[in-house]
């Protein structure tokens, strides 16, 4: 088991833009400040993509040029095509996020592209990202199986992985998209991906929809993953899954990391008062967390 795990703060993008509420950049940039407070260092900020299919990610850049400068904090945001990179590289940002999914009808429904279009659209974000120096991670999705297509086989999966290592991508998170998978699935794919991909960072998106997220980051944790996508309060999901939910409560996960021996170097007592604020701001309908689930 790993003795330090990075986490990364997908709630400002992941988690928001499956919310009725529209936050002010001011609110914002609050829960941004307390985020960084409890110790937080890596965050998905906003997504570069059309405001139209998700309005709730229309201020991105505005949301990068006020957010706090810190050193040791890094921001990210996530883009699907060359338009979402130019809008990343003009905003200042330093690192981006991108995926395709396993699931021909899910590439179609989020991307709008056929695999092999999607795959051609990848190849071109990462060269584009090489080419103007930001770092960029890759985000395989529906990996444990699709609302729409069900299960992917794991030789498509694995061609997938082999296509975007071929690309030049180190640093790529497997997704739970639906929430579906249990800790024996997440077992069974990484045990096997690791044995036959050497050399790459593996992080771990896992989406809380049937209240395995927990449990499938212990399964995780018995494997050598560089890290972890967790929401505040759990909020967040898909916005082309009905009854999608967000990942793993950020909240959940340090206490569990923690009472395990495990370092996050994140100031529980303060995360849990960032994510009163957020609840203060939407409520608390969308939270998975625990403690939600147990009232």
């Amino acid at each position: 088991m790993n003795n330090t795990l990075e986490i990364l703060e997908v709630g400002m993008r992941d988690g928001l833009q499956n919310i009725n509420t529209n936050l002010k950049i001011k609110d914002r940039i609050a829960l941004v400040k307390g985020l960084i407070s409890a110790g937080i260092k890596n965050i998905q900020l906003a997504s570069f993509v059309n405001p139209k299919r998700i309005p709730q990610m229309a201020c991105a850049e505005e949301l990068i040029k006020e957010a706090p400068l810190k050193t040791g904090v890094h921001y990210s945001g996530l883009v699907f095509n060359q338009e979402g990179v130019d809008r990343a590289l003009s905003s200042g940002i330093k690192k981006i996020e991108t995926s395709i999914s396993v699931s021909e009808t899910y590439n179609k429904m989020n991307l709008r592209m056929d695999i092999p279009k999607a795959k051609e659209n990848l190849n071109n974000i990462i060269s584009m990202a090489e080419s103007n120096n930001l770092k960029i991670r890759a985000g395989l999705q529906c990996v444990w199986g699709c609302y729409y297509d069900g299960l992917v086989s794991q030789k498509i999966i694995f061609k997938m992985l082999s296509d975007i290592v071929d690309m030049g991508v180190k640093n790529i998170s497997l997704c739970d998209t639906l929430g579906q998978a249990k800790p024996r699935d997440i077992s069974n794919l990484l045990k096997k991906i690791q044995k036959h991909f050497q050399g790459i960072q593996i992080y771990m998106h896992l989406h809380n929809s049937h209240g395995q997220g927990l449990k499938n980051l212990i399964a995780s944790l018995q494997f050598k993953i560089k890290g972890i996508d967790t929401s505040l309060g759990g909020i967040g999901g898909s916005p082309f899954i009905k009854g999608s939910k967000g990942n793993i409560a950020t909240e959940d996960a340090v206490n569990y990391l923690h009472n395990n021996g495990i370092s996050t170097g994140i100031d529980t007592r303060k995360i849990d008062q960032t994510v009163k604020k957020l609840e203060n701001i939407i409520g608390s309908s969308h939270f998975t967390a625990q403690k939600y689930q147990n009232n």
